[in-house]
């Protein structure tokens, strides 16, 4: 099944959008951590930090290989950590009312970005289908 790009984006905000796989994402853009580091690090328990964990790899965000008796993570891509980067700008720039601080020169630069990336469809595991049109993000 093939997702328009702005669909496929709007699954992963759902997917991020929990406090605990927010913070293990967070340690995982530092380094790759084994399952008993993470643990120490949420101060969650066990249970809940697995639940999170599978959301994250279904999502296609971290992988999991496993030492031993331990399960080490790390996240698929340096850019996940970018986005959380981003996020962490937005949020800094919302509360110490930054928003909309930035030059015209830049919205410019960053609208011609977003228009000419050619919206691809995603099949369900993220994956670019360039041979097929999808409706823009505006929609």
């Amino acid at each position: 099944m093939t997702l328009p790009l702005y669909l496929a984006k709007a699954e992963l905000f759902k997917t991020l959008a929990h406090p605990t796989r927010i913070r293990v994402l967070e340690l995982l853009a530092e380094r790759e951590y084994a399952v008993g580091e993470l643990l120490h690090k949420t101060d969650v328990r066990a249970a809940r930090l697995w639940r999170q964990l599978v959301v994250l790899r279904r999502a296609g965000l971290v992988v999991s290989r496993k030492e031993g008796s331990a399960r080490y993570y790390s996240l698929t891509s340096p850019r996940i950590a970018e986005l959380l980067l981003v996020a962490r700008h937005v949020v800094t720039d919302a509360r110490t009312g930054q928003v909309g601080q930035r030059q015209p020169a830049d919205r410019d630069r960053t609208n011609s970005k977003l228009e000419s990336d050619a919206s691809p469809a995603l099949d369900s595991v993220g994956t670019s289908k360039r041979s097929e049109r999808v409706e823009s993000d505006a929609n």
